[in-house]
């Protein structure tokens, strides 16, 4: 359901609009399948979707002033709550015509999710997952945040175990059957520290370089995985 959302909220993406009329639709979008916002008062967060321009990593706050101009990547992080369960996507798109460095950097954050994917399987252990994001994007010349990581998810949206983006093969939390959680890199074209804004929400690159983020619930199955959040 909330991949459907954030397809939604994507292809409505262009230049001109604000960040308060994604989370507009992102409300009413969710409401239509008779499910609730995740975010929208968690912790005090005061809107449906959090919607992230350029060097701004994750929790941007939409605003009716905050225009999307021709050029900039926009993250989206969406979250529902449907029947007592949770469900949480994220991904990083092109406002119109955007620069080769970006489309790069979207590129390279959106494999390495998919090589994390590809070690999730019974047996495999969580640095496994952490070590498939921090080798890829390190080796195309980016770094990983440390500061946030992507966690379990069930009947609450954060629940154990943290899922790093970052770490050494063959150690941590062994993966068995059951297990679902999100992996979400977070890459930048920078340095990898991050601060958080006066609004106590929106989190930036401290260097002002772009970043990207993408994520999908996993669920570990008997013979590999499923992607809860993929709609081919």
């Amino acid at each position: 359901m909330i991949a459907k959302v954030l397809r939604i909220l994507s292809e409505q993406l262009r230049p001109g609009i604000t960040t308060k009329d994604i989370d507009d639709r992102a409300y009413k979008e969710i409401s239509s399948l008779g499910a609730k916002p995740a975010f929208l008062g968690y912790r005090g967060y005061p809107a449906t979707a959090c919607v992230s321009i350029n060097h701004e990593l994750v929790h941007g706050i939409p605003s009716a002033g905050r225009i999307i101009k021709e050029g900039d990547i926009v993250s989206i992080d969406l979250g529902l709550i449907h029947n007592g369960f949770y469900g949480d996507v994220a991904g990083t798109f092109p406002a119109g015509k955007v620069s080769p460095e970006a489309q790069r950097l979207m590129a390279i954050t959106s494999e390495s999710l998919e090589r994390a994917i590809a070690q999730v399987k019974p047996g495999n252990r969580m640095g496994d997952i952490g070590w498939a994001v921090q080798s890829y994007a390190e080796q195309a010349g980016y770094s990983v945040v440390r500061d946030y990581v992507g966690h379990g998810i069930g009947r609450k949206l954060h629940e154990d175990p943290p899922v790093p983006n970052f770490g050494q093969p063959h150690t941590g939390l062994r993966l068995v059957p059951g297990m679902v959680f999100a992996i979400e890199p977070m890459v930048n074209a920078g340095e990898n520290t991050v601060r958080t804004l006066e609004d106590d929400w929106t989190v930036v690159t401290v260097d002002s370089k772009l970043c990207a983020h993408f994520e999908h619930m996993v669920a570990v199955t008997e013979n590999g995985c499923e992607v809860l959040t993929r709609i081919e």
